[in-house]
């Protein structure tokens, strides 16, 4: 798993603001108020921009739609789906004592969606942990993972971290701990995005895709590069656009970035070529059940909707 969290020139968004459509979908307002649309933000964020009074008109738009992807059984599917390209499973809740480094220059890849000591993401994952439960068998480590952020080094890790990291996913704490970060960094952008762009349940979960994948960096390697580039060739449908074009135009983009990575593995692009595009190809805009798809030539199916709640 490769991701980028680097932080570059602000990102352009889209100025029209998206309300409620059918089952998780959302539409194109029909008189939107520009001036209070964040514009952009040095994170790439819309929701990061702008004045606090513009802030919160946005969340408080984004809040009355529809609940899209973030519905629970929406989400266990999320977490299903993601894990199957990431895990090679169904069983996302088997992950959070995973850990290894995979040698995609991130130092080390665990739990439930792969928080990596070289992007940041699992230094923030420990320092939540730790605040809450001073005690626990990571927080020693963490000035460790403060020194090798944004590197592959094991230093101050090796050879204890990975033992201490699945005696600490024996804490019910720390699983809850992995799903809250997960939500905070990724889920929850993603899909709140998602909506301001117009999209439907399928293009929510998309975004939450590539947010897992590629970072929530603004770099073009990263989700909101990744965004830019999609935006230049089509238009999101609160824009106007055709959202099977842009999530096309949107695909292609992060399909580029992932052949481009080192290993075989990380060019493998089967979780957009046998799965997201299957899905876009078939019109599952609501990304409904039964679903068949693909990851590293393993075939998955879903049959009756998840009732779980990750």
């Amino acid at each position: 798993m490769t991701r980028f969290f680097l932080i570059g020139a602000p990102i352009a968004v889209a100025a029209a603001v998206v309300f409620g459509g059918g089952d998780g979908s959302v539409r194109p307002a029909d008189a939107a108020d520009e001036s209070t649309v964040p514009q952009s933000s040095p994170s790439g964020d819309p929701f990061k921009a702008g004045t606090e009074d513009e802030r919160k008109a946005l969340e408080a738009r984004i809040a009355k739609m529809p609940p899209g992807l973030a519905e629970p059984g929406k989400k266990e599917l999320a977490a299903q789906l993601v894990a199957s390209a990431d895990n090679s499973t169904l069983d996302w809740r088997g992950e959070y004592d995973d850990i290894e480094d995979i040698g995609d220059g991130n130092g080390y890849t665990a739990g439930v969606i792969g928080f990596c000591s070289g992007t940041n993401d699992m230094l923030q994952l420990v320092e939540y942990y730790t605040d809450q439960h001073p005690g626990n068998p990571l927080a020693e480590y963490l000035p460790a993972l403060r020194a090798v952020d944004g590197t592959d080094s094991h230093e101050g890790l090796d050879p204890g971290f990975t033992a201490a990291w699945k005696k600490a996913a024996e804490d019910p704490a720390f699983r809850e701990a992995q799903d809250e970060m997960r939500d905070r960094i990724y889920f929850d952008p993603a899909v709140r995005l998602a909506k301001m762009d117009g999209l439907s349940t399928l293009g929510q979960f998309v975004y939450y895709d590539a947010m897992v994948l590629h970072g929530p960096g603004v770099g073009p390697e990263a989700f909101y590069g990744i965004r830019a580039a999609a935006m230049k060739k089509a238009e999101t449908a609160a824009e106007g656009g055709d959202e099977k074009a842009y999530l096309n135009a949107f695909l292609d983009a992060s399909r580029a970035v992932i052949q481009a990575q080192k290993t075989e593995r990380e060019r493998d692009t089967s979780r957009i070529d046998t799965a997201q595009r299957v899905f876009v190809k078939a019109g599952n805009m609501d990304l409904k059940v039964p679903l068949t798809w693909q990851t590293y030539g393993e075939t998955y199916r879903i049959t009756t909707q998840p009732a779980g709640s990750p």
